[in-house]
């Protein structure tokens, strides 16, 4: 497959500035490197926000320094493997799930990545200094023509997903990998808050795959909530936050024993009452998992969890094996992703597209960018 010495690539030069197209010289794959041509990267509600802001917000968690290309979901075609790379070849369709870390240290020498210390979105941010590294190792995110990553990161997909659906596979992954630590399967009934959103929407696409009986979900669109019910009307229950308390809704749909697990999906500026009400709605022994990110400290009785054997986690993102399983889901039939909304644009309408993205029919909608 023939790749250009040089390619297109978007980059940022000053935090909170317009990104700025130019020629680069194409990245080259390392040994046990893929070289990825992008057909379409993903791009979320909050991505001008983090472009503008993220330095004064979370100053002790870098992003790649400037100038940098970012580019947080990238799924497209292998156009070049490393010499040791044996199990992919050119021409593979793929996503390239963006959690990098160092590979030797204890916790990646027992699967563990995401606790790496060097822990970075490739084209995102990273969470601690140690990150620097990370991004000096693989520079380029997704909002390119060509990105370079390892192969332990990449997931076949399969020819009924689309480049598009592919390059959400990362909010609906931390949603799987949610779904995965809650221990989520048939009988149970969960609990989502935010489901209509970007990242709650993939509990109603992949909790009936996995067996789970009932969904609760919480939003404030009354009728964006129908929407998501209707993704499979028998199972799933919804609930407005306007209209009384998430800890009854929860308690009503389980004779009053309570949820199995509690899903919070709701962003950094969602109210902390309603998260701590979704953790009242959990049963005995239930585990809750935050992937949304509220933010401050939340007044949490410490010892009611311990009473009640409950159980709460933090998630930050996915593994590249749940990434490859949620692939295959969708191969076998038992996922649909044909309800997401893709608006794509040209990767040099990328600004028009970061600043237009405030427009949205909540998590239906999908957006991505054509390097």
């Amino acid at each position: 497959m023939a790749v250009s010495e040089t390619m297109t690539a978007a980059r940022m030069h000053k935090v909170g500035g317009e990104l700025k197209l130019e020629k680069l010289p194409t990245p080259k794959p390392g040994d046990m490197d893929v070289l990825v041509r992008v057909k379409a990267c993903g791009i979320v509600p909050n991505l001008g926000n983090i472009l503008a802001n993220w330095p004064t917000w979370f100053p002790h968690m870098p992003q790649p320094p400037l100038p940098a290309v970012f580019g947080l979901d990238p799924a497209g075609e292998i156009a070049a493997v490393g010499r040791q790379v044996h199990g992919l070849k050119p021409g593979d369709r793929v996503y390239i799930n963006p959690g990098r870390s160092c590979g030797t240290c204890r916790h990646c020498r027992r699967g563990d990545s995401i606790a790496c210390k060097h822990y970075a979105f490739q084209g995102y941010f990273g969470f601690s200094e140690d990150a620097l590294q990370t991004f000096a190792d693989y520079p380029i995110g997704g909002l390119s023509e060509y990105t370079v990553a390892p192969s332990s990161a990449i997931v076949k997909i399969p020819d009924i997903m689309t480049y598009e659906q592919a390059a959400r596979l990362g909010y609906l992954g931390t949603v799987y990998s949610a779904l995965k630590k809650a221990n989520a399967g048939p009988g149970d009934t969960i609990l989502v808050n935010g489901i209509s959103g970007t990242l709650g929407i993939a509990a109603a696409i992949f909790g009936p795959a996995m067996g789970v009986r009932k969904i609760l979900g919480t939003g404030r669109d009354r009728k964006l909530l129908q929407e998501v019910k209707a993704l499979a009307p028998s199972r799933i229950e919804v609930f407005s936050i306007d209209d009384g308390s998430v800890t009854e809704f929860a308690m009503k749909h389980t004779d009053g024993e309570g949820v199995d697990a509690f899903l919070d999906c709701l962003g950094p500026g969602a109210l902390h009452e309603t998260f701590l009400q979704g953790l009242r709605g959990l049963r005995r022994g239930g585990i809750a998992v935050d992937i949304g990110a509220v933010m401050g400290p939340v007044a949490i009785d410490v010892h009611w969890l311990m009473d009640h054997n409950q159980r709460l986690y933090g998630s930050a993102w996915f593994t590249t094996q749940e990434g490859q399983e949620m692939a295959d889901l969708v191969a076998a039939g038992a996922v649909d992703l044909s309800m997401l909304e893709t608006q794509g644009r040209k990767l040099s309408e990328v600004n028009e597209a970061i600043s237009g993205i405030a427009q949205r029919h909540g998590g239906f909608s999908n957006f991505v960018i054509y390097p």
